[in-house]
This record gives C-alpha cells, sequence and structure tokens, in this order.
C-alpha cells in the first residue's frame, strides 16, 4: 500500500496528541503519549509493510485503488483519523483473505483539515494517484464540495459520516450514516418515549449545515410530538467559544434537557461551563459528540451522564465489534469510534457491492461507478452500525439508531 510521508506525519501526530478512551475495557489508560505513539507506529508499518507486500503479489499487477478524505488535522481530527484508520483496517483484512473479485486494493487517506476548499485539493491528489472509488469525505461542507468533483467524473462516492442533505444529492453519492433531518427526528422521538425531561433547550451552530440541518428537523419533530421546546440559542463559527449567555438563558428558562446537535469541541466548553455555573440538566446529541472522551485536557468526569444516538457502541457483545475493537486497538491504540465504524462498514459494503456486480479495476470509473450504485442499492448488509443496512436510489441508508450514555467515562449502549 503507497502511503505518502504527509499522511503518515499526521496520522501518527494524531494518534500521539489523542488520549485513550477511560473505559470500554482498555486498560492502558495510564501509558505515556510517547508509549502510545510508538505502539501504534509499530503496528501502522506492519500493516503497511503486509499490504505492500500482498500488492506486489498480483499477477496482472492491477489493483482497486480507494481513497479517503478527512481531516487528519485540526479540531476535527477525531473524527477524519477515525475514519482513514479504520479504512485502512478494511483494506488490510480484505487483501489478506484475496481481495475484491481477486484483485487486491490499494489505499489512501488525504487530509481536508474540515475545509471544503482543501477537501477539493484532495480529491485532486487521490485523482492523480488513479482513485476509482472514494471513501469520504468525513465532514459535511467538506463532503458536499467534493460530491460537485465526483458528480462530474461520475466516480462512486460513499460517505462514512457526511450527514448533510446535500451530501449524497448526486446519484453516484451515497452515505453510512444517519443524515442531519434523521438524526434530528430519531433524537425527538427518543426524547418523547422515553419522557426524557419537561422543557427542552437547544444550543446549536447556525453557521454549520451539519449543527442546523439537524436542529430545524429536531424542533419540527419535538412539536409535533408535543414536547416543550424552548426558543433555540444559536452561535456562530466566530463565537463559539463563550456560551455562557445560551446557559444562563436556559437555565433561566428551566430546560431540564439539553440538545447538543454540534461537535464535540464546543460541546466541551459548553459541558465545562455549565459545570462551573452550577448548571446540571441532561445533556442529549448525536453523532457530532463522539469523540469527546478522547479529547486532550478534557476532564471526561463533566461527561458523566451525557446521553446520544449513535449506531456504533464499542461495548458491543457482537463477534463482529468485539474482533473489529479488539483489531483496531491494536493497529492504533485507541477504542475506536462511531466514525471509525461507520468506515470500517462503507469499505465492507464497496466489497460485497463489487462482488455482487463483478466489478474488476480495469473498468472505467464511469463503469465500476454505475455497477456498484446497482450493488449497493441490492444489499442487505450487516456491519457494525447496524445488522441490516439497505440503500436507496437516493443515497440514504435503512438502519436503526442507538442509544448510548457515558458512563465512567466510557460509552455504555443503553437497551
Amino acid at each position: 500500500m503507497r502511503k505518502n510521508s504527509k499522511l503518515i506525519t499526521a496520522l501518527l501526530a494524531c494518534t500521539a496528541a489523542a488520549a485513550l478512551f477511560a473505559g470500554c475495557g482498555n486498560k492502558n489508560a495510564g501509558n505515556t503519549a510517547a508509549s502510545t505513539a510508538a505502539a501504534s507506529t509499530a503496528a501502522a508499518s506492519k500493516t503497511e509493510e503486509k499490504a505492500e507486500a500482498s500488492a506486489k503479489s498480483a499477477g496482472s499487477g492491477e489493483v482497486f485503488k480507494i481513497g479517503a478524505i478527512g481531516p487528519l488535522t485540526g479540531g476535527a481530527a477525531q473524527y477524519g483519523t477515525a475514519v482513514v484508520n479504520a479504512a485502512e483496517l478494511a483494506v488490510a483484512e480484505i487483501n489478506e483473505a484475496g481481495g475484491i473479485n481477486g484483485y487486491l486494493v490499494e489505499y489512501r487517506g488525504e487530509d481536508d483539515e474540515h475545509d471544503a476548499e482543501k477537501a477539493v485539493n484532495a480529491y485532486n491528489t487521490l485523482k492523480d494517484w488513479g482513485m476509482q472509488i472514494l471513501d469520504g469525505t468525513t465532514t459535511s461542507a467538506p463532503c458536499i464540495a467534493v460530491a460537485e468533483k465526483t458528480a462530474n467524473d461520475n466516480m462512486f462516492q460513499i460517505t462514512p459520516s457526511g450527514s448533510a442533505v446535500d451530501c449524497v444529492k448526486n446519484p453516484n453519492v451515497f452515505r453510512v450514516c444517519f443524515s442531519d433531518p434523521d438524526q434530528g427526528i430519531a433524537s425527538a422521538d427518543y426524547m418523547a418515549e422515553n419522557e426524557l425531561g419537561t422543557k427542552i433547550g437547544i444550543i446549536y451552530d447556525s453557521s454549520d449545515v451539519y449543527s442546523s440541518g439537524i436542529e430545524a428537523k429536531f424542533v419540527e419533530e419535538a412539536k409535533a410530538k408535543g414536547l416543550d421546546v424552548f426558543d433555540p440559542q444559536a452561535f456562530t463559527a466566530d463565537s463559539k467559544t463563550d456560551f455562557s449567555a445560551q446557559l444562563q438563558n436556559i437555565s433561566a428558562a428551566g430546560c431540564d434537557v439539553v440538545f447538543l446537535p454540534i461537535y464535540y469541541t464546543e460541546s466541551s466548553i459548553i459541558l465545562t461551563q455549565a459545570d462551573k455555573m452550577g448548571y446540571d440538566p441532561i445533556f442529549f446529541s448525536c453523532d457530532g459528540l463522539d469523540g469527546i472522551l478522547s479529547m486532550e485536557n478534557f476532564d471526561t468526569t463533566l461527561a458523566e451522564g451525557v446521553m446520544l444516538l449513535t449506531p456504533f457502541a464499542a461495548d458491543a457483545e457482537d463477534e463482529l465489534t468485539k474482533n473489529f475493537v479488539e483489531s483496531y486497538v491494536a493497529a492504533y491504540g485507541e477504542i475506536p469510534n462511531q466514525f471509525a465504524a461507520d468506515s470500517y462498514d462503507a469499505i465492507y459494503a464497496i466489497k460485497e457491492a463489487a462482488e455482487a456486480q463483478g466489478v474488476t479495476p480495469d473498468m472505467s470509473v464511469s463503469d465500476i461507478c454505475e455497477a456498484l450504485k446497482k450493488g449497493i442499492t441490492s444489499l442487505k448488509f450487516a456491519g457494525l452500525t447496524s445488522d441490516e443496512i439497505t440503500w436507496s436510489e437516493s443515497g440514504e441508508p435503512s438502519k436503526a439508531p442507538k442509544a448510548v450514555i457515558i458512563e465512567d467515562g466510557s460509552y455504555v449502549s443503553i437497551q
């Protein structure tokens, strides 16, 4: 497997900086960052050497080339690193088992820093490399920008976690995660069905397509379910370090549940500031909060009792999840999050769709895309994020959400 030095450096930097999850069966939380980085370096090198050897052994010299794009550096690096790592792990497993339709897979990831323009640059780099299929991008705004490029090239794109509606507006793009509207609706339904509180406050980022998309559908569904929703409290990308005004407003209104359809970085600040002012409601979030437990310099005890809807829980007892978590920890030194699980499922969905349609790497990018579109819409896929996932021609998945709660520094499934 070829991999540029920038990617290796970014991956190792992210791994060294990320703190290990305190729970989920991980007994190495006290390891130093240096030992974690060393272990991850060795494991990643071993995986890369094995993949390179496999690729060189291909008799025809032909391989599938799958690319991935995500933020490997910056504030959303927990997401992108997980996506790239899990795809790398899946590709290594697939190659060891003989590849796709007898052809091995070459894989490469690129950093977009959660920036749309840089994501397009990353796409062009991967396209020059010979990419035939894209696993990405990780976050919504970059995904929308790149989706315009893949549509022009008619390249098959499956985003693990780009949840904005427009991510899959083109017929060549599919997703593994729930869409923003679906997350908003499911969150409101869960609160209503489980009678979580009497009055709900909301803090959201009105400048972000992910956050505002979830918020809009949540409010609509919550009101339809008869929930008492206080005026949503907005912030923007230019004002996301001080949430005292929003917290004071929802606290004064008597909100005993606070919905946070935002990313883990802003959520960590909100939890910290709420604690300082003595405000202790039930905090409820979506997939964007996943990653908060491995944030550097964040007191994870402040996240105790936080609930979120997510399609993946690392403490699940099924064999697929246990094997994935064990392999991921061995390779990268940390418990995988939902974004890793989504990406792992994306690679295996590509494999199953390609095998169903007899796809080979000598086909054109456009022909591969058309075949994979037929293949994925005919699948009943059993993966990490659901026992059964199906896809419509719209690119949307159908699967059941799961709820987890943070207890003792780990995500625990709610039965």
